[in-house]
């Protein structure tokens, strides 16, 4: 079968692998469908890195997967052939003591899709087919759309932001980086009760889809740093951050607008080197600053959103490429004036 490798920064290869032959007995067979490109597939093509993780050997990318399940083992009661399914990319050991106490998030020995973490590397999903343990299998109804099920990922890293975030009914949100994760983290804190939700970034089409997907306020900081600034003086404004941007400056805008005892939760990954370090402000203050780093249950929760309607993700696909043409998809996902999120097929033509 064909799988989608990265070699070197910006020499993405389609390549020929073998497909396992037989199934264990809790495995299934799924026929890929469609895999969104995510910022850290975006950093292996640009840099063939993400922070210190260098590719050293060629790695399959993807790890936001929807497919269609060809085989199941012969454990394997509660799946179907031809079922559509939505892949978690985690794969905790279950064993350590972070998984015994229910945190898989922080797993010591994470298997997680299109990683160069480890090596041999962990190779990702964008390939034909994918031979996965049942318990990285989420059903989906009959005829659910391929396309937003493969938003379950992204989505449930936001939602668990949102959670790190703790009690948001009723209080305000400052929400740093508009881009898909922007964007779902403003779906996210809505679905959580948040009263009101001012997004920031630089570029006005990302900020009209978040006030589309329910931002009470948009900003553009390039434009009108202003009315960031008066959010900044004094004490501070916000109840709670969620930082989304990985830029130094946004992560100060939060030291500064969020009001004393208020929570600022880091999504986006840092320039290594770059982190800006306000102690003082965050002991004047009191301010909890968390990190937040996959999910745990919120996958499966993430699927109902989507499944039920809460979420509503159509807007946020803007393009569909065939594997074949994967550079122009690469080189659009980077794009932030013209597109939200890119997904790869087989099958487009």
């Amino acid at each position: 079968m064909q799988a989608c490798a990265i070699h070197a920064a910006k020499d993405l290869r389609l390549i020929d692998i073998a497909s396992p032959a037989v199934l264990a007995d809790n495995e299934v067979r799924v026929t890929y469908g469609t895999g969104g490109i995510c910022g850290s597939d975006i950093h292996y093509y640009m840099d063939a890195r993400v922070g210190n993780f260098a590719v050293q050997e060629p790695l399959i990318l993807g790890h936001e997967i929807a497919g269609t399940v060809k085989e199941i083992g012969s454990a394997v009661t509660d799946l179907s052939v031809g079922q559509p399914v939505a892949i978690n990319p985690n794969l905790p050991c279950l064993s350590c003591d972070y998984c015994l106490d229910g945190k898989t998030q922080l797993c010591q020995e994470m298997v997680f899709f299109g990683s160069a973490a480890v090596m041999p590397h962990i190779q990702g999903g964008f390939r034909e087919e994918l031979v996965v343990p049942r318990r990285q299998c989420v059903g989906l109804p009959d005829g659910f759309d391929l396309a937003i099920a493969a938003f379950a990922e992204p989505l449930a890293v936001c939602l668990h932001a949102v959670n790190r975030a703790d009690n948001l009914l009723h209080k305000t949100l400052l929400v740093t980086g508009c881009g898909p994760i922007g964007c779902l983290v403003i779906q996210a804190a809505r679905l959580a009760g948040v009263r009101h939700i001012t997004a920031t970034d630089v570029e006005d089409t990302v900020l009209d889809m978040a006030k589309k997907l329910g931002a009470d306020e948009v900003i553009n900081i390039s434009t009108d740093a202003e009315r960031l600034a008066q959010y900044e003086s004094g004490r501070g404004h916000f109840d709670a951050a969620i930082e989304c941007s990985g830029n130094p400056q946004a992560l100060l805008s939060c030291l500064n607008a969020v009001r004393p005892n208020g929570t600022i939760v880091q999504t986006g990954m840092m320039p290594p080197g770059e982190t800006p370090t306000l102690i003082n402000k965050i002991l004047s203050k009191e301010l909890s600053l968390k990190g937040t780093f996959r999910f745990h249950e919120e996958f499966d929760i993430a699927v109902d959103a989507l499944v039920s309607g809460r979420v509503d993700v159509s807007s946020l696909l803007t393009g569909v490429y065939a594997f074949s043409d994967a550079d122009a998809a690469f080189a659009a996902a980077t794009d932030r004036s013209q597109h939200m999120k890119i997904q790869l097929r087989f099958d487009v033509t």
